[in-house]
């Protein structure tokens, strides 16, 4: 068996944990491989929103074995809150979710760090969620960080303190008020870790090769967007992992060889949380009724979403660098008040030449969009499950995608809900 990836192809927030959910009941192993409570997956089914950070969105099925990867970093207070907001679904968490014992820890001291950046770079700023992601990395590839194996050792308490004691170092040097915000947050954190101690921690490397080696199904779940990769995205305003169909690869212990299917997921239009650049953005009434229509604001932070149309060159890019052999497109529901639909074929650079892929640094490389203009279907898609059903100019739509990016889209997202979905039978690689 392989493992079969699924993640987002544009700036995150792409309807993942709604997929992984409706893909969920093929899988015996649902593992997530980077990123951490910045992650917002959002499930809606029977009349209820559910938004995991952190857990694998195979949870809600009883007979799936869900892993937090190696990959991933591990708020223990955000686990210990999701869990509990769990435990009115009856779910069996300490028989079917399992924690990396090499997946790094956050620290209260790494949010306190993230502010205290994010605040020194003034009008530059990343536009960071605050949850301590980046400065956790950061320890992680100083060799200086606590894995989540640590919580078991007997030095547990002097490791903790030797790195709070060179977080406080650096906090005092950017003139930032910790002592208060500390004391709260460490007396959580230390109860947290406790918490986690009764879950099964593991090599989950050995217990995904085994689970293949068994002839197991197993998905891979991404977190964020692949224009965030901290390699491949609009560089410095990404995330601080890779996002991409490689990161499962390090984020799991899995060899390239065992990837299987890779499921692109994107809009039909465009979202961004945060600063950076943003070609198709629309700062006009248009970009707010898709916000409004869309609910686009964020499952983590409820920041409002930047809104444009879709962008072909940036997506070519993602599908290219991910190897994608499926697509997935949501939300195309919130385009159902449009009579006119944009999409950006090309763009125009500052010498006038048009091109097609993305340039190097998008910050500096002002490009303007090219478009093509698409005639909307204007009419709901509510109850529509069969493609042959579908508005003409949907599929209109939808042809025109497959031609350009040359993949087949398998599932049309028409709502929030996990049955809203049209489902397409496609030839698997």
């Amino acid at each position: 068996m392989k493992v079969d990836v699924l993640l987002g192809l544009q700036w995150g927030d792409e309807g993942k944990g709604k997929i992984v959910d409706v893909l969920a009941p093929q899988y015996e192993v649902v593992a997530r491989f980077q990123g951490g409570p910045n992650a917002g997956h959002t499930l809606e089914f029977d009349g209820i929103k559910h938004v995991l950070h952190q857990i694998p969105s195979g949870i809600f099925r009883s007979d799936i074995q869900n892993i937090i990867g190696n990959g991933v970093v591990l708020d223990p207070i955000v686990f210990k809150r999701e869990v509990e907001n769990l435990a009115q679904y009856n779910l069996n968490l300490t028989e079917n979710l399992f924690v990396s014992k090499k997946a790094s820890i956050i620290l209260p001291t790494h949010a306190l760090l993230d502010a205290a950046y994010e605040k020194s770079k003034g009008d530059s700023k990343i536009g960071s969620t605050l949850r301590g992601i980046g400065p956790t990395y950061q320890d992680k590839i100083a060799r200086l960080g606590l894995r989540v194996g640590d919580v078991l050792s007997p030095n547990f308490a002097n490791k903790y303190k030797k790195l709070v004691d060179a977080h406080k170092v650096i906090l005092e040097f950017y003139q930032y008020d910790y002592a208060d915000k500390l004391a709260e947050a460490e007396a959580k954190f230390l109860e947290s870790i406790d918490f986690l101690k009764q879950f099964t921690l593991v090599d989950s490397e050995y217990v995904i090769n085994n689970a293949l080696t068994a002839g197991k199904t197993v998905l891979a779940e991404g977190a964020q967007g692949s224009l965030l990769d901290i390699d491949f995205g609009s560089y410095p305003f990404v995330t601080s992992s890779t996002t991409m169909a490689a990161g499962a690869c390090t984020g799991l212990g899995i060899a390239p060889s065992q990837v299987g299917e890779v499921f692109g997921i994107f809009k039909a239009y465009c979202t961004r949380v945060g600063s950076g650049p943003f070609p198709t953005e629309l700062m006009d009434e248009t970009g707010e009724k898709i916000r409004q229509e869309g609910r686009e604001f964020g499952a983590t932070t409820g920041r409002p979403r930047r809104c444009g149309w879709l962008d072909l060159p940036a997506l070519k890019y993602a599908i290219m660098i991910n190897g994608v052999t499926q697509l997935i497109m949501m939300k195309v529901d919130v385009l159902n008040i449009f009579d006119t639909i944009k999409v950006c074929t090309e763009y125009r650079l500052p010498d006038g030449t048009l091109t097609s892929q993305l340039p190097y640094d998008l910050c500096d490389d002002e490009v303007v969009p090219v478009y093509r203009d698409f005639s909307g279907w204007e009419q709901s898609l509510e109850g529509i499950r069969d493609f042959d059903s579908i508005p003409p100019a949907l599929a209109e739509y939808i042809a025109y995608l497959e031609e350009e990016l040359q993949l087949p889209i398998r599932f049309v997202s028409t709502g929030p809900d996990r049955e809203a979905l049209i489902s397409r039978e496609v030839a698997t690689a």
